[in-house]
């Protein structure tokens, strides 16, 4: 612990780089911190350096520069005593094809050198809904079972850090809210989770924080619940009785815009602000003799703050 109340982070990432021989530069001084028990969504659009991230702090790829320490083991240094924390959920489903489910979890725990532990596997697979199929050949899963399968490997050595590079790719929805309870359990019992998602309402319903990453840098860390107060806007949409061609002179400080070819008026404004002003631009639209027969008002997601960001939108301050 540090001297104050505030945990030292179970991950640690000063100015890591990654440049190939081609030339990429797929990481650019990268500087992150995990802290222990939460569940931290990594975004960002493909290429953006997700992958390489997780592959250099899991011992895949070497670094180019930079440090990288798992509970205070540096993944150069200490290669062994850090991977021994981490667990691994690849996007690839690369499992032996004939070997039982029980087996290959089984085997997962003992390349780390533990001992064999016949009633935590059985808990990881009670964990991950595949106690009934242990016996099963991984030939005969579905694609989503062989992805548990793979989650349930990723933790047979008991591992303090696990990472989910896109767990829920290519999985039916029913069986993705049950991989979702799932890592809510894991955080629960105290595994830290990183989460690489392509469906951010997965970032949305689960992640403590937010990271984006982009073009090999992180241009973002922040509370989810934070960011989306930060960068969430809200919008009231009013339905016109009479189309209108342009905003009145009058109306202009709302920062007004016509949608649906001049029969919506769009109103953004501040979910922050002490007041929205809704009230006064409706005494305005009245005197102004422009009526309207509905009006609804939407609220951004985590998805349209992600779009922003990653063409290039400022951070509000």
């Amino acid at each position: 612990m540090n001297s104050g109340s505030v945990p030292e982070p179970i991950l640690s990432i000063r100015r890591l780089e990654k440049r190939y021989a081609s030339g990429l530069q797929a990481l650019k001084g990268v500087d992150l911190e995990i802290r222990r028990g939460e569940i931290f969504a990594l975004l960002g659009p493909n290429g953006a350096g997700k992958t390489t991230l997780i592959n250099i702090v899991c011992g895949i790829v070497t670094p180019s520069g930079g440090t990288v320490t798992v509970a205070g083991h540096d993944i150069v240094r200490e290669p062994r005593a850090a991977r021994e924390l981490i667990g691994l959920v690849p996007q690839e489903l690369a499992i032996t094809p004939f070997e039982s489910v029980g087996q290959t979890v089984a085997f997962s725990r003992g390349l780390f050198g533990r001992p064999a532990n016949a009633a935590f596997i059985e808990k990881v697979l009670k964990d991950v809904a595949l106690w009934e199929r242990r016996k099963s050949r991984i030939i005969t899963l579905s694609g989503g079972m062989k992805r548990r399968v793979l989650i349930a490997k990723a933790l047979a050595h008991e591992p303090q850090l696990l990472f989910l590079d896109e767990p829920t790719a290519g999985v039916d929805v029913e069986l993705r809210q049950g991989m979702w309870q799932v890592v809510r359990e894991l955080r629960d019992a105290g595994v830290t989770i990183i989460l690489t998602t392509h469906y951010i309402e997965e970032a949305e319903l689960m992640a403590d924080r937010v990271g984006v990453i982009n073009k090999g840098e992180i241009i973002l860390v922040e509370e989810k619940t934070a960011l989306m107060h930060k960068l969430g806007k809200k919008q009231l949409t009013l339905q016109l009785l009479q189309p209108m061609n342009a905003i009145p002179a009058r109306l202009s400080s709302y920062g007004l815009s016509l949608g649906h070819d001049g029969r919506e008026l769009v109103y953004t404004y501040d979910t922050k602000a002490e007041r929205t002003g809704i009230t006064g631009l409706l005494d305005d639209l009245a005197a102004a003799g422009i009526g309207f027969k509905d009006l609804q008002t939407t609220q951004s997601s985590l998805e349209d703050i992600f779009v922003h960001l990653v063409r290039g939108g400022e951070a509000r301050p």
